[in-house]
């Protein structure tokens, strides 16, 4: 069985190479133009939406992007996952929570408290003491 699945892969990249090959032929001999948008793969359209966090997918909480079922960061576009979804930026970190719950106190913004390597945190739920759920915060305000 992982022969033929390394085969399949081996003929992937052959045809990956030789659609990029008759594309540059095509182009360099004045081939019949029209075929290119048949030759290409289309590219990918990522919704303008924003992500929602968090969001809720079979069952589990999440506070930012996941890789469950996919080879790729994504995330949802409803609280309560719907099927709408989208693939991750690098705009796309879950967002602190101010105020939260930090022992008995509550927070408005970043702390250094209870973080060993004297960085600022912050929760990314209203009650860090009950979810645990946090982040570094930037260093750049």
């Amino acid at each position: 069985m992982d022969g033929n699945l390394s085969f399949l892969k081996m003929q992937l990249d052959v045809m990956r190479h030789l659609v990029g090959w008759v594309s540059l032929a095509v182009c360099m001999y004045g081939l019949n133009a029209d075929l290119i948008p048949y030759l290409q793969p289309p590219e990918e359209e990522i919704p303008l939406q924003n992500c929602t966090f968090p969001f809720i997918y079979n069952g589990v909480i999440y506070h930012g992007c996941i890789s469950v079922h996919s080879d790729f960061d994504w995330c949802s576009l409803d609280y309560y996952f719907q099927g709408r979804w989208r693939y991750c930026k690098a705009f796309d970190p879950p967002m602190c929570t101010f105020p939260f719950q930090f022992g008995k106190k509550s927070i408005n913004e970043c702390i250094k408290e209870g973080y060993i390597m004297d960085r600022s945190w912050c929760s990314l739920t209203e009650n860090y003491n009950k979810d645990r759920k946090w982040k570094q915060c930037s260093p750049h305000k």
